[in-house]
């Protein structure tokens, strides 16, 4: 009898010639869903952009209780720093462990020449520990510390990109992600914004800087997800306006800030580009991290590798110096060492 009653939870409910392999997204999602993910967000600017602002307001959270503001003594030697908040983050059920990488001290000091070695270092630092992880023998627990995007804010009072920028962009287009993004965008008029959107982009073009360029929605996508794709790549460099602060506008409560002449709503896709960096982040973070996986770190592993060593079939590091080669690989296939003639 049990077994007859276990036989039924095992009838097929499908049409005939349904095998059930179409049911394995559902698993990989489950799985996910379970392991949580993992980003990491790094954000650079000169100080006053409103960076730790923007953040704030991305995740609803506060990343920096305690941040503490230099004063401008302070500034004029002042080296770059690398501060990277880890904090978690759920949100029906998911799980997001988000790393968020800030670098104050960037564009501060009088001689900003080599500002942006520290950063550059950081995140070669990290490809260089993912590496180390992945060709150790434990690879089940590794962390992904990468630095899967990078956002760069530029300021809205100057004509376009400064020297600054365009040297900090091309160093590092070649290693993360880069979004460019126009700060404080509240202080441009409609026509303003447009005219320096245009000034950036050519700029970018002018120069030879990669920056990130969001894939082209598929064929079988629905209609609303190929207009939000378009719309997101017409946006970009993004105008945002970060607040964390409630107001109450046309009855209703609201993040944005108050001004003599009215009300900048945050989210509010009318008034800036915030609502679309958001969305552009969430929709495209399993993206930005593949190009991170496939493009970035494939190219930082394959030259590494080329400098300082090859990999074995196994897929560990191996210096190319055959006295350390032999020893180790008669190690790990458990053979004893050759014997030497005793002369």
């Amino acid at each position: 009898m049990s077994k007859r009653r276990l036989n039924k939870n095992f009838t097929n409910p499908e049409t005939p010639g349904y095998v059930g392999f179409a049911n394995l997204p559902n698993q990989v999602h489950r799985k996910s869903v379970k392991k949580g993910f993992e980003f990491t967000l790094m954000v650079v600017g000169e100080s006053g952009l409103g960076k730790s602002t923007l953040i704030n307001s991305l995740f609803l959270t506060d990343l920096y209780p305690e941040r503490v503001i230099p004063g401008a003594a302070e500034k004029i030697e002042r080296t770059v720093q690398i501060e990277a908040s880890t904090v978690e983050i759920e949100e029906r059920g998911v799980k997001l462990r988000l790393t968020v990488v800030d670098t104050p001290g960037y564009g501060d000091a009088i001689n900003s020449q080599d500002c942006f070695s520290t950063i550059i270092s950081y995140i070669d630092d990290q490809f260089e520990r993912y590496l180390h992880d992945e060709s150790g023998l434990n690879r089940r627990h590794i962390v992904d510390n990468r630095v899967h995007c990078c956002f760069y804010f530029i300021s809205p009072l100057g004509h376009g990109l400064k020297p600054l920028d365009v040297q900090f962009m091309k160093a590092i287009h070649n290693k993360v992600n880069v979004v460019p993004v126009i700060a404080k965008a509240d202080t441009l008029t409609l026509r303003e914004r447009e005219r320096l959107k245009r000034r950036i982009l050519d700029e970018i073009d002018e120069h030879g800087i990669k920056i990130y360029h969001l894939p082209d929605a598929e064929s079988d996508e629905d209609e609303d997800f190929k207009e939000q794709t378009r719309i997101l790549k017409a946006s970009i460099p993004f105008a945002v306006v970060g607040s964390n602060q409630q107001i109450e506008a046309k009855g209703k409560k609201v993040r944005g800030r108050l001004y003599p002449w009215g009300v900048v709503e945050v989210e509010n896709p009318e008034h800036n580009d915030f609502l679309k960096l958001r969305t552009m982040l969430i929709t495209h973070m399993q993206d930005l991290q593949e190009v991170t996986q496939d493009l970035h770190y494939e190219n930082f592993r394959s030259d590494r590798l080329k400098r300082g060593g090859r990999l074995s079939s196994h897929g560990y590091i191996l210096p190319l110096s055959p006295a350390y080669v032999l020893p180790c690989l008669l190690a790990f296939l458990h053979l004893p060492p050759p014997q030497t003639a005793n002369l």
